[in-house]
This record gives structure tokens, sequence and C-alpha cells, in this order.
């Protein structure tokens, strides 16, 4: 299980999908990672790939679900020995590090006994107080964990591992990849509202998508705030009005700042990243989220293989937008 809800991160996936002269459209859905997911694509041979999706999916949890006790990153939590890393864990390690070091540890995915005291993870809610917080801190850090080989070694037994925050958009890429290796060359791939889109229809038309408006909703699909037209291209949306817990009458959002041990508390309402892999949309969107939107639009500037479309509040409580260049080629604002 990883993040919960279709629309927990702001996508909004059009199911209207127009018949096609070439072929009709092959439609899969089902449940994974404590959320869903729906993939559509074009094969001549009609081929319905959905058992091997299923396994690499369930596989895929055994790699690094912290939501099931067997799998290798829980095993590494829990400091069992002889843990040996398969080659899901060791992208997301890698991943995860990358985007650390280049977000200055606004995205860290060792955050997790934080987290789990915070009541968003598998782990008992805790009561929160300041000593808390503060005596988590002291194992809360990318550098106090490093993979040698297919080892991962600690500087500290207390520190734990969570790649919820991005491990969904990798799964998005590894069930791309599949496709990939079976030949098709249109395809839309939807994991808890994590997207990449390959190719056009056979009609010509693009991939359409909308990101949603951050309105606090736990349950249901929100209104459109923009729709994206995707090709060869990923996007995930990081959003604190999904996940939140309410703690002594106040809300707090499920983005944690890995160095205050607090969740975020900025302007920014939401961060979607297109880039083209999922896994980097969406461990971009995450510390992106963390750092708020002036120091956001800097880390932007200095990595233009991102691209980023920012819903912010003003002095006024309103909605504003900030979109880095290019990003009106492919997103349009919706109408009211």
């Amino acid at each position: 299980m990883m993040k919960q809800g279709l629309y927990t991160i702001g996508l909004t996936v059009f199911a209207g999908m127009l018949a096609l002269a070439q072929s009709e459209p092959i439609k899969l859905w089902g449940n994974a990672q404590g959320s869903t997911y729906h993939i559509t694509y074009f094969d001549s041979l009609n081929r319905n790939f959905q058992p091997e999706i299923e396994t690499i999916l369930q596989n895929f949890d055994k790699s690094v679900s912290t939501y099931l006790p067997t799998s290798i990153i829980s095993r590494i939590n829990s400091n069992q020995k002889n843990v040996k890393v398969d080659k899901y864990f060791i992208a997301c390690f890698n991943k995860a590090k990358e985007v650390w070091k280049n977000t200055d540890g606004a995205f860290d995915p060792t955050v997790y006994p934080l987290v789990n005291a915070w009541g968003f993870g598998p782990g008992k809610k805790q009561k929160i107080e300041k000593s808390k917080i503060d005596s988590i801190l002291k194992f809360v850090g990318f550098d106090l964990i490093e993979l040698k080989g297919n080892t991962v070694v600690k500087k500290d037994p207390r520190v734990s591992l969570d790649f919820n925050a991005f491990a969904q958009g990798y799964s998005v890429d590894v069930v791309s990849g599949f496709l990939n290796s079976k030949g098709i060359k249109a395809y839309m791939v939807e994991i808890g509202g994590e997207v990449y889109a390959k190719g056009k229809k056979p009609n010509g038309n693009n991939w359409t998508i909308g990101i949603e408006k951050p309105i606090d909703n736990k349950e249901s699909e929100n209104p459109v705030k923009a729709i994206v037209k995707l090709e060869n291209l990923a996007i995930a949306t990081s959003g604190n009005y999904r996940r939140f817990v309410i703690e002594d009458g106040v809300k707090y959002a499920h983005h944690l700042d890995p160095k205050t041990g607090y969740p975020t508390k900025n302007n920014l309402l939401s961060a979607s990243i297109f880039s083209k892999e999922c896994i980097s949309s969406d461990a971009n969107a995450t510390g992106v989220l963390v750092m708020g939107l002036e120091k956001a639009k800097v880390f932007l500037a200095a990595h233009p293989e991102l691209q980023a479309y920012l819903i912010y509040s003003d002095d006024k409580g309103n909605y504003q937008v900030y979109e880095t260049p290019g990003l009106n080629t492919f997103v349009t604002e919706a109408e009211e």
C-alpha cells in the first residue's frame, strides 16, 4: 500500500476515450498499493496484460511497501539481518538520494518515524509534543544510511525508510517499461493518480488529464483547475488537501519538513511536476511542496528538466498559479 485514494495527489484521469478507427483501446483497472490503477493502451494484437501487470505490482509491494511487514523495506526498518535488496529497492534508494541532494534535504525518505508519529503511516499515532519530535529528529537524515552493493548500512539502527512519497510514481515507470517491452506504442498508465503517457492515440489526439483544485477533501474528486495534454511525459502532483490530521483543533497536512519534524506551513497548496519519468516527477513534487513557493522557483530554475504547475494561496486566500516557461504548450486553464 502506498498513497491512499485515486485522487490523492490531485490528478483526474478523463475516462471519456474515443473509439478509434485503427483499434479499440484496451482498458485495465484494479486495486493496488492502497489505491487504484487505470491503464489504457492500443494493441493491434488485442492482448490483455492484466495478469502480468498484477504480478508486477504485487512484486513491487514485496520490495518497497511499508504496509507489508514482510517487504524488503519493512525488514530493513526492523533491522533484520542479511536482508538483500532488489532492483526496485535500489532504484528507489538511488533516486531518493539524488533528489535529497538536489532539494537540499527538503525531500528525505528517512522521515518514516515522523510519518508514523503524526499518524500518516501504518504505525500507531503518537501524542505530538516538541520533546517527542526533537528526539525523533536525532535519527532523521539521509546521510545516516547508505547502500553498499545490495545491502543497506545504517549509522543509527533507529533510522527507517519510507518510499511512499514517490514509489507510486516509480511503479508507473515499471508498468510503462513492461508495456514498452511488449511493443505498445500508445498508452497511459495511472496508479494512485500518478501518470505517464506515451505517444498519441491512433487518431492523433494526445492523452488528456486534469489537475484538481486543491480543496480540502479526503473522499471524492475535486473540480478541475487545469487541463493537461500528455505525450511521452509523466506528471505527479503533491498536495496538502487529501491527507491531514486534526491535532488539538489544528489541521496538519501530511507533508513533513525533515528539518523541523512538523508538517509544512507555507502558501503552496499543490505542486504538479512534469518530467520524462514518473519517479522523478513524484519525488520532486514532494520536495517542492515542502520547500514552499519562493524556494521552489529557485530550485526549478536550476532544474530545467522539470516543468511545474504550482497552485498557491495569495494574501487574500485566492488561488494563484506559477508555471515554468513553456508549460502553456500543453497545459491550459479549465473553464469555470
